[in-house]
């Protein structure tokens, strides 16, 4: 399906992951949570909302079975849009620049 190109400043946050077991089941971990929206494509996997997205790297170890660290994730992630920060064992995307600067302020 053919979507039309929308213009201006993007909102929101989200990543993009080649299809795999680890983001099929990062893709589990996340569509329950409040404003998280999973689209699963044919070879994608996508993971977006409006506002922030946490990946709790102990939540989703346990939903593997295995360690899974902020390293290992950002290997699974192709693409991102909004402000990375890898704060201990999360990962965080901001849609809001200054949400995110919040974590390099001292």
């Amino acid at each position: 399906m053919n979507k039309p190109l929308e213009t201006g400043v993007l909102r929101g946050c989200g990543i993009t992951m080649n299809d795999s077991e680890q983001a099929r089941i990062i893709a589990g971990v996340m569509r329950d949570k409040p404003g998280v929206r999973v689209s699963e494509e044919p070879a994608l996997v996508n993971i977006d909302a409006d506002r922030n997205l946490i990946f709790d790297m102990n939540e989703l170890s346990e939903a593997m079975g295995a360690p899974f660290d902020a390293y290992q994730f950002q290997i699974e992630v192709t693409a991102y849009y909004g402000r990375m920060v890898v704060e201990g064992d999360k990962v965080l995307l901001f849609a809001d620049q200054e949400e995110a600067m919040k974590y390099y302020r001292g």
